[in-house]
């Protein structure tokens, strides 16, 4: 099979030809079509998280339909619709596993990272951390669920009931949330880079009833803040724009450091929290939901060879919505 291959961190992917993987006794060969080119595969790529497998096929936004089951697997059909998400496998004995916080896991796999992801026209994973994907979305149009749509939704459920929600970093994530945020009947305030303002009409178009840039004061206190920029320097952005009791939620697997800041802004019971992977739970719930908002994706599409400018692009802000690259 082709596959674009990670050799070493810090150096661009390179396109191959592969074994076809096969499928262990509770695995799931998936014929990928689609696969989702997110901002954690970048931090891989970076070196930012520094123990990925090596060689290794990026990606964890899957699409695909089952070619192959394993001697164990019961609940899907060959020719089924599937997603393969970041969570790839859990322990299932530890404190955390035995508390349903899998997210949490002490001894995690992650597709993508620790096992070879969906920048190939295969992929195996386990049986039972994969989703069956229904509605009418493309193939294209539902592999930003399984990540930007999963760890948004999460994100979302730590905000709690805050009805009026700040939004920093409009991309893959953001969009798709603030429909989700728009059809529970919250007030979206989107905050994108400086001078951002096609990112800023884009988040009014897909709800939000104010944008502006990052470094501009929202026009009301907000109840609870979404951060899916990955720059230390909005937390107390953040903070500050938050009310007394306000929630500031940091979405990503990796930040920059946050710089110091005064304890004014987050006195108050002003809350500081981060959000770690997902569980199964989640991602049952948020696909159950997504096509009765419904959420539409905003997708820029790549073939498969182009993997690299998929990922240039994203990490120059050239894409609106989200980028995904193409097998079928």
């Amino acid at each position: 099979m082709r596959a674009m291959i990670l050799e070493d961190q810090g150096r661009p992917l390179v396109l191959r030809e592969i074994e076809t993987p096969r499928p262990g006794p509770r695995e799931i060969l998936v014929k990928v079509s689609a696969c989702g080119v997110c901002r954690t595969d970048l931090h891989v790529l970076d070196g930012d998280l520094r123990e990925p497998k090596l060689p290794l096929v990026l990606g964890h936004e899957i699409i695909g339909t089952v070619a192959e089951l394993g001697a164990e697997v019961e609940g899907y059909d060959l020719g089924a619709r599937v997603g393969v998400p970041w969570l790839g496998k859990t322990c299932g004995r530890c404190p955390f596993c035995q508390r349903d916080e899998e997210n949490l896991c002490d001894e995690p796999s992650f597709t993508g990272y620790l096992i070879d992801g969906g920048y190939a026209e295969y992929a195996v994973a386990d049986a039972q951390f994969c989703f069956s994907v229904h509605g009418d979305d493309s193939d294209v149009e539902a592999a930003p669920l399984l990540c930007a749509g999963l760890i948004g939704y999460r994100s979302l459920r730590m905000a709690g009931d805050a009805q009026r929600l700040g939004i920093y970093g409009f991309g893959a994530a953001a969009h798709i949330i603030a429909q989700v945020a728009r059809y529970e009947g919250r007030d979206v305030y989107a905050f994108t880079r400086p001078g951002d303002d096609k990112g800023q009409q884009f988040a009014r178009d897909v709800g939000a009833v104010w944008a502006g840039d990052s470094t501009t004061s929202p026009p009301v206190a907000l109840d609870a803040a979404l951060l899916f920029a990955p720059v230390g320097a909005l937390v107390p952005i953040a903070l500050a724009a938050v009310r007394k009791g306000g929630i500031v939620v940091c979405a990503g697997i990796h930040m920059s450091d946050i710089p110091a800041f005064p304890y004014s802004i987050l006195w108050g019971e002003r809350v500081v929290r981060s959000v770690a992977n997902l569980t199964r739970a989640d991602g049952e719930a948020f696909l159950r939901l997504a096509p009765q908002v419904p959420v539409r994706t905003e997708v820029q599409t790549f073939p498969l060879a182009e993997a690299n400018r998929a990922l240039e692009d994203l990490r120059a802000g050239r894409i609106q919505g989200a980028a995904v690259l193409t097998l079928a």
